[in-house]
């Protein structure tokens, strides 16, 4: 059956979902999404990824900053829509917004809740060395990420698993569970299960005080850093006056002193073993292989990287 939706998103993960959503026949009434806001070099006003997207599409788009004003929630619930589909959208949904549709407000969540609920699930989970990671959806509530249960499937982090690639292996999983989801949800055949007690672990919105490399840590657990942390806030050192991009790399047992460069490559030692940095990115430069780096920057071994 064709439902009535409002889809709630932003980023580039988040399209995904709204194209499954056309492509399965329903009725976009309206999408919302994030105000468009400067960006590049002229600082020109841009629409966030779903915005352009809805426009390319001929769709509806609305970006109030805001869903606290009664007349934005009146003409929300004006759109008489069967159920909100919401994916990372940014903005809090007051009571009235989430009663308004027929089916609730659904929510596509990039984690198997309840670990991991907040701003930040995909990179949280390479962070903190889970072998899996996935897509809930759930029915939403007034709490951050605490609805039942509707739909849950896992993918597999690997030990080169990088963010974007976990990001678009979860953006395409949430586009086929919602609708899966709603299709059983309109169905009646879909039960809500309350989330576990136990397992709830929070993931924070990312910083850029997370880019510094501090060489202190366990070598395993920069090697995860770098692979979550690629390709925002990014993760670097600097040298020389320079701030080296460190965008691949892996854990190995050479010894030195912390933040020592080995020998072998541009290999350093960390609180517990050696990073052996593989590709790097100098500030204004293209990216290039850490030999090649080598070739033209001198960083000998015995240098202390502070």
């Amino acid at each position: 059956m064709t439902l009535r939706v409002i889809f709630m998103g932003s980023p580039e993960f988040s399209v995904t979902a709204l194209a499954a959503l056309i492509a399965a026949g329903h009725q976009i009434v309206c999408v919302y999404s994030q105000p468009p806001r400067p960006a590049g070099r002229g600082h020109k006003e841009t629409p966030c990824p779903v915005h352009a997207f809805a426009l390319d599409r001929g769709l509806v788009v609305r970006t109030p900053a805001s869903l606290k004003d009664q007349d934005v929630q009146n003409e929300f619930a004006r759109l008489a829509a069967d159920v909100a589909v919401v994916a990372a959208y940014g903005l809090i949904l007051p009571p009235a917004v989430l009663a308004a549709p027929r089916l609730g407000c659904i929510n596509i969540h990039a984690s198997l809740l309840p670990r991991w609920r907040g701003a930040a699930p995909i990179q949280r989970a390479i962070m903190a060395g889970d072998r899996e990671a996935g897509v809930t959806i759930m029915e939403m509530d007034e709490g951050l990420d605490t609805g039942p249960m509707l739909l849950a499937e896992s993918v597999a982090i690997g030990p080169q698993t990088t963010t974007p690639v976990l990001h678009d292996a979860l953006a395409d999983l949430g586009g086929k569970l919602i609708v899966t989801a709603l299709a059983d949800l309109d169905a009646g055949c879909l039960v809500a299960r309350p989330q576990p007690e136990d397992g709830i672990t929070y993931a924070a919105k990312l910083s850029r005080d997370e880019g510094p490399i501090d060489w202190t840590l366990p070598a395993d657990e920069l090697a995860a850093r770098v692979r979550a942390l690629n390709p925002w806030p990014g993760i670097w050192f600097d040298h020389d006056g320079r701030r080296i991009k460190v965008l691949a790399a892996q854990a190995g047992g050479g010894k030195g002193a912390t933040g020592e460069v080995l020998a072998g490559g541009l290999t350093v030692a960390c609180g517990q073993g050696s990073l052996h940095v593989m590709r790097v990115q100098v500030a204004g430069r293209s990216a290039v292989d850490a030999v090649d780096f080598l070739r033209g920057y001198e960083l000998p071994a015995g240098t202390i990287l502070s």
